[in-house]
């Protein structure tokens, strides 16, 4: 299929050919019909693309921040790779379209096959031929609506949620600077709600407009013509709210808000405009100040708008769902007309151009609809079943052989730090990249030279020409593709964790043992850092217990992380808590027999305390509240008059009879993900054994979930040993 896409380091834009996205559960895989430009927001992110790298900084200075951050936790190399890497990647466009239900995911029974719906969201109502959207994010359009009319149903939303932040009441009067689409849809929004609209924008064309549409008089900001209507329409007193549906850099929006609002009236902000408030103007007349966000509450809550949670319609009458329901409903009755505002529709095939008329100035228009042809859908591949096989260890293989990998999963980890080590390796053949986001394969293909992308995992895990299959997806799905990969012969490398609950870690080993495939890695990679590596040699065997003190400064996640999703994908330590209890015993040379966790109100922080058969313990601080500027992990271990140190990969120590400090700091911080690599494509080229015994990635996994169980049951957790 095709979709838009832009290089944000570039600015490139193209009419890629992607894979079909797959259809997963709690949604439905949509055909667009027809899909809406926001010629606000979208022009506005088409020409930041096309900015200097300097430019781009002074434009996202909220981005520019984060980088900061990044570079003060890992270093100036890997933050530099990581933002190149996002920056140097296609990107979708869009957020509003309308289409037909084409496939309906499991847990979905309100919409079915051949319906027509209004779809929204960045990531789900893309200009694409096909997209899937999640159950909270589409609603059926009403009969009778043209479906060009219902793609207007996401940037409706905007302008409705706005609106209702501004609590408009009959007899009212209002003002709206800047009458783009945003604008124009606020317009008839109040003019419908009994309120009297005075516009505001420096384009004659759009001021005509907008009094056609309900406007009771419109004018350039900087004439008398809107002070003089207002002054009308209110008898001197001022407007009781302001709407700034304006964008750019000048502060004059919020300084004629000031200007033209009564005493105490309201001011709320719903498009991207300076907002340097004039202190006096607006403390003198108490004005409250509001932000509207996006379509409604919801937005920007993973719970909400990608696990289908709907809040109670008693404490949140109007959602994003909701809101695009009403605003589609006050289309179907005439409440709304966006005919007026229709400037041009363009075949989807000729998207680029008309992109590039827009930014350049040549197609001058309010909104723009993409027109998708009646049938652009690919045919399905039908469904490959993977064959039942029982695979014994791989025989050695000739060293000059291949070895063909396939990847599931293509985010952000796997693009920075596995791709890159195994791109252009010796020996090493990336065969397949599969995601159910068309345009996160598409890009690992183009950047990192795949000979396919791909939606249908069961063929690859068919192909038996595939020798590996990595499984970087989000944690709640590791341990089912491990175990159907492990069924169908493949050596599995799995980043962690291995499983999220017992029952889990039971279904993996099951398949080990049904198939006799033992071929697994787990991506506990410090173990194969050099500096630790290196300290470990120097430290020499120990005849002692030992102590060992890991201090992880973890720091805050960002709000809307998919790691805060605990429901799905289990807590932040069970996802990567296993790195540490795996560093902890390797270095320990043993696995651990008891559990004994503690942590703060909430478990923000956990205090683990392992413990080892000949009375060694190894104690993990996983901290999220410690100072960012402080370095990420620390390890020390004592034994037998020794000391080694760590410090977060940087330097390393041995203090004994004899000191050794590592001899300069390197250049970056090598964790291991290249040592590790190279090690899982050995065994999987010669057929040799996997670098770290199955037992003991099964006790560590074990171990992380003992976590969680110590947690709720305020007691030590013995460990039976691997089963």
């Amino acid at each position: 299929m095709k979709q838009v896409v832009q290089n944000y380091k570039s600015g490139e834009l193209a009419l890629l050919d992607v894979p079909v996205p797959g259809c997963k559960p709690g949604g439905v895989l949509v055909r667009s019909a027809y899909s809406l430009i926001s010629t606000g927001t979208e022009l506005m992110k088409v020409s930041e693309a096309g900015m200097s790298m300097v430019g781009k900084a002074r434009s996202r200075p909220d981005q520019v921040a984060k980088v900061m951050q990044s570079v003060a936790t890992n270093g100036v190399p890997a933050t530099y790779r990581k933002v190149m890497g996002k920056l140097d990647s296609y990107t979708p466009l869009g957020y509003s379209l309308c289409g037909v239900v084409e496939q309906v995911g499991a847990g979905i029974n309100d919409v079915k096959v051949g319906d027509l719906v209004a779809c929204a969201g960045n990531e789900h109502a893309l200009h694409a031929e096909l997209n899937w959207v999640p159950k909270n994010l589409y609603t059926l359009v009403p009969d009778g609506l043209a479906p060009r009319h219902a793609a207007f149903g996401t940037v409706g939303s905007i302008a409705l949620q706005g609106v209702r932040q501004g609590d408009p009441q009959l007899g009212e009067v209002a003002l709206v600077i800047g009458l783009g689409l945003i604008g124009q849809l606020v317009v008839q929004l109040l003019a419908a709600s009994g309120v009297r609209v005075v516009g505001v924008d420096p384009d004659p064309a759009r001021c005509e407009l907008a009094e056609r549409l309900g406007a009771a008089a419109c004018g350039d900001p900087g004439s008398a013509a809107a002070e003089a209507a207002v002054a009308e329409l209110t008898g001197g007193h001022g407007v009781d709210q302001v709407y700034l549906a304006a964008g750019g850099g000048s502060n004059q929006p919020v300084e004629l808000a000031a200007r033209l609002c009564r005493d105490r009236g309201r001011v709320v902000d719903i498009g991207k405009c300076r907002l340097d408030l004039p202190w006096n103007a607006y403390y003198e007349k108490e004005l409250d100040v509001r932000f509207s966000r996006s379509y409604g509450p919801g937005r920007y809550d993973p719970e909400y708008e990608l696990e289908g949670r709907d809040y109670p319609i008693g404490y949140v009458r109007w959602t994003e769902r909701r809101n695009l329901a009403c605003f589609l409903d006050l289309l179907a009755r005439g409440g709304v007309d966006v005919e007026p505002l229709i400037s041009h529709i363009a075949d989807f095939d000729d998207a680029v151009e008309t992109y590039q008329s827009l930014k350049n100035g040549d197609l001058k228009a309010v909104a723009v609809l993409f027109k998708y042809p009646a049938q652009t859908v690919e045919a399905e591949a039908p469904a490959v079943a993977v064959p039942a096989v029982n695979v014994k260890p791989s025989p050695a293989r000739a060293g000059k052989t291949p070895v063909r990998l396939a990847f599931v999963g293509a985010g952000n980890y796997a693009t920075s730090m596995l791709l890159p080590h195994l791109a252009g390796r010796d020996g090493v053949e990336l065969s397949t990249v599969v995601t159910t986001t068309a345009l996160s394969a598409a890009n690992a293909q183009r950047k990192f030279g795949f000979a396919e992308a791909t939606t249908d995992l069961d063929a690859v895990l068919g192909d038996k020409s595939i020798d590996a299959v990595f499984v970087v997806t989000r944690h709640s799905s590791h341990a089912e593709l491990t175990r159907r990969a492990l069924l169908a012969g493949k050596a599995v490398f799995v980043e962690k964790p291995l499983a999220l609950t017992e029952d889990e870690l039971a279904g993996v080993l099951a398949a080990v043992e049904e198939s006799g495939n033992d071929r697994l890695q787990v991506g506990f990679n410090r173990r194969f850092a050099p500096l630790l590596q290196e300290a470990r040699k120097r430290f020499g065997a120990r005849t002692g217990p030992a102590s060992l003190r890991y201090l992880v400064n973890a720091g805050r996640l960002q709000q809307g992380s998919w790691y805060l999703q605990q429901g799905t994908e289990g807590s932040r330590f069970a996802g990567e808590g296993g790195h540490f209890i795996d560093t902890a015993s390797w270095l320990l040379d043993a696995d651990p027999v008891s559990v004994y966790a503690v942590g703060t109100s909430g478990n923000e922080d956990l205090q683990v305390v392992l413990r080892y058969p000949d009375g060694s313990t190894a104690t993990i601080s996983y901290v999220t509240t410690g100072a960012p500027g402080f370095p990420k992990e620390t390890l020390d271990l004592v034994a037998d008059g020794k000391v080694l140190r760590l410090d977060d990969f940087f330097r390393a120590s041995v203090y004994g009879r004899k000191r050794w400090v590592s001899s300069r700091l390197p250049k970056v911080r090598d964790k291991g993900q290249n040592a590790e690599l190279a090690a899982f494509v050995q065994a999987v080229r010669t057929g040799g054994p996997m670098s770290v015994p199955l037992e003991s990635l099964v006790a560590t996994t074990a171990a992380t979930l003992a976590v969680q169980a110590g947690l709720v049951g305020a007691a030590p957790v013995t460990l039976a040993g691997p089963r």
